[in-house]
């Protein structure tokens, strides 16, 4: 019988991954619960299936490691060790050997680096070494698990789909087929308009059912992405000498899975910068009052059409003076003037921007909460940031539950489309007569409030002159709310996100196309992008 290897390989992969974080987040289990078995005989599964199955490959080096692991927590299990701190330390570093080599068992590369036969060696001496000494064991602290530059390794392209999910698509998609065969049919026969219409509604109404149950397909719980960032939590800890918790909360909540994947890096940074920067010492914690253990919640839920992700801890919170002191140093801040509270705290996600008054593995760089800001309106979301003295700070992520639709309100600039999200629209206006003369930016007062525009024209750089009637969409963002001058105004509707090609995706102010009723290829406009440059322009 032949037998597909590269599938089955394929298959051991996507396992394995799976494996080796229940794997993790079983020894990080039994690290806060010694006395609980069921960790143990979790992992102790795990790394026995790990090894059968790599051993059935003939990927000896990763059934080697695996053996070693499954020896010293068979000691584990029959109470000849401990599952001290200095252990668990050990398998946790063993499952980060065991992610590297089992990609590089599938391309082939089966050698083991002089630092995994070392640590091979720990684990078997460890499986081997005399009982009796585990009271007395080191309580050892352990480098963070993530790169200093915070690069994750890049995730597999699968996904495990529910078959119920699947039948309905598939009785969706032999319904469709029927509603086609009717209106073939009605065509042929020459039948009423309204037959025709009819079975056209019949049609549509099947084609978005079958949409609804695609996007669903796509749809993943946000608890196997929040998962891993126990271990985050927990190495940055120890590195830093400080005691940490991580609660999770409304890990059921689901998104689209690329929204999922592009999540992880905004996430470790955020996690990052609340352990260095937010939670005090347990020292500094005991003359606050507070528990010596400080906490960071994770939580997830569905707001308006969306996702609502936040991160709280109840560290020291942020020193406005200061964040304001290194802005002025830095520039981005003029000597005198005035910034609000919500302003100040913004300050923070700017890029290079950092309070650290040393270089550090974990900050000092500027390049953390920067980046949380970029990649979070890279998936067409929002930051929102809240601090309050000694008592903590909160990070707020509004994101879109799907990159593939969105809900748009079209305009018009010369001959063609644009597309602005309609979350980000709040009204549109006709733009005032004593406006009308051509510049490029300025304010307008909107009901006694200042409301920064630009002409989308200019900021595109569309030729041609301005219609004699323009209009003004007001769009808005945390940042604030702005203006978009525009020509005409087409209305709202659904879109189909394109992704742009490699010439356009360093246009600024532009995010994304998508194909228009009338066939041609219109552009999503990126909101953010928009609003700092109109205000850049008005402050000017």
């Amino acid at each position: 019988m032949d037998i597909d290897l590269n599938a089955v390989i394929e298959v051991f992969l996507a396992e394995a991954e799976e494996g080796l974080a229940a794997m993790e987040n079983a020894l990080l289990a039994l690290e806060a619960q010694p006395g609980d078995a069921e960790p143990l005989h979790t992992v102790f599964r795990i790394a026995h299936t790990l090894k059968g199955d790599a051993a059935t490959l003939g990927f000896r080096p990763v059934a080697d490691f695996a053996h070693a692991v499954e020896d010293l927590l068979e000691r584990l299990r029959a109470g000849e060790a401990a599952p001290t701190a200095e252990r668990i330390a050990l398998l946790l570093r063993a499952v980060d050997a065991l992610r590297a080599l089992i990609p590089a068992a599938a391309e082939g590369r089966d050698e083991l680096s002089p630092a995994e036969h070392a640590l091979l060696a720990d684990v078997a001496a460890s499986a081997t070494e005399a009982p009796g000494t585990d009271e007395d064991a080191p309580q050892v602290a352990v480098a963070p698990s993530v790169p200093a530059d915070g690069a994750a390794p890049a995730a597999r392209r699968t996904l495990r789909v529910d078959v119920a999910k699947l039948d309905q698509a598939l009785d969706l998609v032999g319904e469709i087929a029927i509603a086609r065969g009717r209106m073939a049919r009605l065509l042929g026969d020459g039948a009423s308009r309204a037959s025709l219409v009819e079975a056209h509604e019949e049609a549509e109404r099947l084609h978005l059912e079958l949409q609804e149950a695609v996007m669903k397909l796509r749809m993943v719980p946000l608890g196997p992405v929040f998962r891993p960032h126990l271990r985050t939590v927990r190495d940055l800890a120890a590195a830093t000498g400080k005691r940490v918790r991580l609660v999770l909360e409304g890990e059921d909540a689901e998104v689209d899975t690329t929204v999922a994947q592009h999540l992880r890096e905004p996430l470790l940074h955020m996690l990052r910068n609340a352990v260095d920067h937010g939670i005090e010492t347990p020292d500094a914690r005991r003359r606050a009052g507070k528990d010596p253990v400080g906490t960071i919640t994770l939580s997830a839920r569905h707001e308006g059409g969306g996702i609502l992700v936040r991160m709280t801890d109840d560290g020291a919170g942020m020193d406005r003076a200061r964040i304001l002191a290194r802005a002025r140093t830095r520039g981005m801040v003029r000597d005198g003037e005035a910034l609000s509270d919500a302003e100040t705290l913004r300050l923070v996600l700017e890029a290079g921007f950092s309070t650290a008054e040393t270089v550090t593995d974990l900050s000092g760089r500027g390049v953390g909460l920067d980046v949380v800001r970029r990649g979070v309106e890279a998936l067409r979301g929002s930051v929102q940031l809240e601090s309050r003295a000694g008592e903590g700070t909160t990070l707020t992520l509004r994101l879109p539950l799907s990159l593939a639709l969105i809900d748009g309100f079209s305009v018009g600039v010369a001959d063609e489309t644009y597309v602005v999200p309609l979350e980000s629209v709040v009204e549109c206006l006709e733009l005032p007569a004593d406006r009308l003369e051509a510049e490029a930016a300025g304010v307008l007062s909107l009901r006694g409030e200042a409301l920064p525009f630009l002409r989308l024209r200019d900021f595109l750089s569309v030729p041609g002159a301005a219609p004699r009637r323009e209009s003004v969409v007001v769009i808005r963002h945390d940042a604030g709310r702005a203006g978009l001058v525009v020509d005409t105004l087409h209305g709202g509707g659904q879109a189909v996100i394109k992704p742009l090609g490699r010439v356009l995706k360093q246009v600024p102010g532009v995010s994304g196309s998508t194909i228009l009723g009338n066939g041609r290829v219109g552009l999503i406009l990126d909101v953010p992008a928009l609003l700092r440059r109109a205000v850049e322009r008005a402050a000017a």
